[in-house]
This record gives C-alpha cells, structure tokens and sequence, in this order.
C-alpha cells in the first residue's frame, strides 16, 4: 500500500528535531555536551552529571544492512555485547554488514557517532526496521542522542515506543544477547 502521507523535509539538527518532540507533545529532557564517540567518554561525562542522568538506560545505536539491502536500527543497551554474525537469524535477515556514512545520511539523516533511534524520524518510506534489545525496556528512563552526538535526551520508555510508532515504526523487540547465543557458535 503506497505511502499517502506528504513527505516531511528531514530534521537533521537537534534543535529543529527537539522542536518536533514538543509539537508532538513528547516529553523529554536534554544534556548538552562536548561531542561524544565512543561509550567511555559518555560515561565520563555522564559521572558529573548527578543521579538524574546516572540511571535509566543508556544506549548505543548500530546502523545495520544485510545482503539483500534490508536495513535494521539495532538500539540496546550501552554495556550490551552482541556479535553481529550472530544477529542476522533472530531479526529475520539475510548476513549484516554496518551500513556506511553515505546510506545512513540518506536513510537517517545523521553522521556516524549520532546514529540514535530517533533518526526514524526521517524515515518517512519505512525502509528501515527498528530493533529494540528487550533488557533496555526495563529501564522507565532512556538516553539518546537527539540526531546530533553534541547532547543527549532523556525520554520515557512509553514515549519512545509512541514516538516510534508516531513516525510508522513498529519496533521488533527481542532479548538479542539471549538470542544470539541460541544460535550456537558459528
């Protein structure tokens, strides 16, 4: 079924994507910071930041394609492992690679380092399948970047499967690590 919504200009800066979370009327609450690449400096920086920002989940983000050209948003949590040879099965898809620079500008509208699920929002012909890591919904209180790597914003879990399923996203939720150890080794 064709899509008969207008398509929407991408968002591709924190501000404007904050903006649309407001006039959507979805919660959240921003961090500012120094940019972000890697899980330790988030932790480093996230330790000055108080108890408020010290739980909930925090979460990174893998940009994925499979060799039929299927495109995934693996979202779980930070300390999570998961070995990619291992995740093609359970998320029902052919062998995954990670999706370079360019297809995620296109898809997503964001650079390496800012990968987050709420880039879906620029999504608008549904190409791409989300997948939540079920541990990270245990967690009330969420932390993604906002489409940048320069803050970080703090959403409910209920806010965020209402946003995705706002932007036509209905997210395939899985114990991936359970998962893929039920796959044996390869």
């Amino acid at each position: 079924m064709p899509d008969t919504q207008p398509a929407m200009a991408p968002i591709h800066t924190k501000e404007d994507f904050l903006a649309w979370l407001d006039r959507e009327g979805i919660p959240h609450e921003t961090r500012h910071h120094e940019p972000l690449h890697t899980v330790e400096e988030a932790q480093a920086v996230r330790a000055a930041w108080g108890p408020d920002w010290a739980g909930g989940g925090h979460c990174k983000n893998l940009f994925l394609k499979d060799k039929k050209g299927a495109l995934f948003l693996i979202v779980t949590l930070e300390e999570r492992e998961l070995k990619l040879n291992r995740l093609s099965k359970p998320i029902g898809s052919a062998r995954l690679s990670f999706g370079n620079a360019d297809l995620m500008w296109e898809k997503l509208g964001v650079r390496p380092g800012s990968v987050t699920p709420f880039a879906v929002v620029n999504d608008g012909k549904h190409e791409i399948t989300i997948v939540l890591d079920e541990p990270m919904l245990a967690h009330e209180r969420l932390h993604y970047h906002p489409l940048e790597n320069t803050a970080t914003t703090a959403i409910s879990r209920e806010d965020l499967l209402r946003f995705l399923r706002l932007t036509g996203h209905e997210p395939l939720i899985i114990d991936l690590v359970a998962a893929q150890g039920a796959e044996g080794d390869e």
